[in-house]
């Protein structure tokens, strides 16, 4: 180990600016088992875990990576420690201590579920994005998936986190012990529920009685989760080795707003979240539906438009003043009457505090990453608010200008011959070749997509006039926005 790597040993070395645990790590307890090693976690859930443990022992992590031994290999010799950088004008370093264990599931079965199994375990989350749930188009437990029928044969090993929380969740039960809370952070639509009867639906091919009991005794509250969180690169690790004087491995950065915010339900109420500024609310889904529309839908609209006019990274596609104009009306007059709430959320507050996010010059977030996943993002990110602008008679010129602008994305791509990462790539590419720039004819092929826009809405004369005309404006005018400024 190089002497100066961050580890218990070394800390006390760190440069004055660097935040350090402020609790004794050897005192604190493990009562948090979370499935899923990437950065996101690292970032997001072990900060609040990090600051619970200043006032609560019982909050240490248990941290299992599914697949991969990479993360536990690098923070091996560091103690688990790791830098956060939070990226602002002036970047704070903050070492996080929260994590006291990394197990990796394929190798060490046995010590993940003794964890599941134990008392000490009170809440169980999860970070393994929308493919590590294994449902199928309707959102359900897909029953042939690979890993859930390896999982159902019961031979002792398991892949998947469906099994894992199922066979937990059974030895807890077995035992007399009460359940533990199972929160998934993943952007899963009504996230709780959904886990939920995947777990349910998984736990009755062999035990119904079991299922009942899950459904009924275990809690699956609602949550939702926020912060821009870039990839670890080198540039990172140079960074955080020049101001705090430590080696790290590998180190997390994220952008200094962070949002949590979970169902309070009364099994919940197991930390004191509301110290370390995580939510409680009893309607999670009005701030799901801010995050869906305004943040991920402005990226979307962001990505695509700010690619066509030249753009690489948000903040400096913001720094181009129609495109930035462009945006805020998109959110304001276009958005916002889409989120009227009862009070929870100050939309006009949540949408400025956006815009400044995306401001940010500390952090350089492509909008080619943003643009992936466009066929499976845009009918959850813009398609809800084109249908209750419609239903409502309101304008919504931006977002079909957005919807627009994906489908010359998808043409760019497929003609010059890219790669395209998105589920239905293949479709896609073979789309946007037959394409012949006749708006009409195009827009008309990409409406047929019904798994992407459903025929509810591409029926609509007024939609396909709307994202027709946008279609046109984009091909004619090299992305030049018809909401400017003059």
């Amino acid at each position: 180990m190089n002497p100066m790597q961050l580890s218990e040993a070394t800390l006390a070395q760190a440069r004055a600016a660097v935040a350090r645990p402020g609790y004794v790590r050897e005192t604190c307890r493990v009562g948090w088992l979370h499935f899923g090693l990437g950065a996101f976690h690292r970032a997001h859930q072990a900060y609040y875990a990090d600051r619970l443990l200043e006032q609560d022992p019982r909050w240490a992590i248990s941290a299992v990576a599914l697949h991969s031994s990479g993360v536990r290999d690098a923070l091996a010799s560091q103690d688990d420690l790791y830098c956060l950088v939070e990226l602002a004008e002036t970047a704070q370093l903050r070492v996080i201590g929260a994590l006291r264990e990394i197990l990796v599931a394929p190798r060490e079965q046995p010590a993940v579920f003794a964890r599941l199994e134990g008392p000490e375990t009170r809440l169980v989350t999860l970070t393994v994005t929308e493919k590590g749930y294994c449902l199928d188009g309707d959102g359900r437990l897909d029953l042939e998936h690979p890993d859930i029928v390896h999982d159902l044969r019961a031979d002792g090993e398991v892949r998947s986190v469906i099994g894992f929380l199922a066979e937990g969740l059974r030895r807890r039960r077995a035992r007399g012990a009460a359940p533990f809370v199972v929160v998934s952070c993943d952007n899963l639509p009504d996230n709780g529920p959904t886990l939920r009867a995947a777990v349910a639906a998984f736990a009755a091919e062999h035990d119904p009685a079991l299922a009942r009991w899950i459904e009924q005794e275990v809690s699956f509250p609602r949550t939702m989760v926020d912060s821009i969180t870039p990839a670890t690169d080198a540039n990172l690790i140079a960074r955080v080795r020049a101001e705090s004087g430590l080696y790290d491995a590998w180190p997390v950065q994220r952008e200094r707003f962070t949002q949590w915010v979970i169902e309070d339900v009364p099994a919940a109420r197991i930390a004191d979240w509301d110290a370390v500024g995580v939510t409680l609310t009893r309607d999670v889904s009005v701030y799901d539906r801010a995050k869906l529309r305004v943040v991920n839908g402005a990226h979307s609209a962001l990505a695509y438009v700010g690619l066509l006019r030249g753009h690489a990274t948000v903040a400096e596609a913001m720094r181009d003043p129609q495109l930035a104009h462009y945006v805020e009306c998109l959110l304001c007059e276009e958005v916002a009457p889409s989120l009227r709430t009862s009070g929870a959320l100050d939309i006009a507050v949540y949408i400025e505090a956006t815009l400044e996010r995306f401001r940010n010059p500390s952090i350089r977030h492509q909008l080619a990453q943003i643009a992936w996943d466009g066929s499976k993002k845009l009918p959850v990110r813009l398609l809800p608010s084109i249908v209750e602008a419609l239903s409502a008679g309101r304008p919504f010129a931006r977002l079909a200008l957005a919807l627009a602008a994906w489908m010359r994305f998808v043409i760019g791509r497929a003609r010059a011959g890219g790669e395209l990462t998105d589920p239905h790539a293949l479709r896609l590419l073979a789309l946007g070749r037959a394409c012949t720039d006749v708006p009409e004819q195009d827009v008309a092929r990409f409406l047929g997509l019904e798994d992407v826009i459903p025929r509810t809405l591409s029926a609509v004369p007024q939609f396909e006039t709307a994202v027709t005309e946008a279609y046109r404006m984009l091909g004619a005018s090299g992305a030049r926005l018809g909401t400017e400024r003059e």
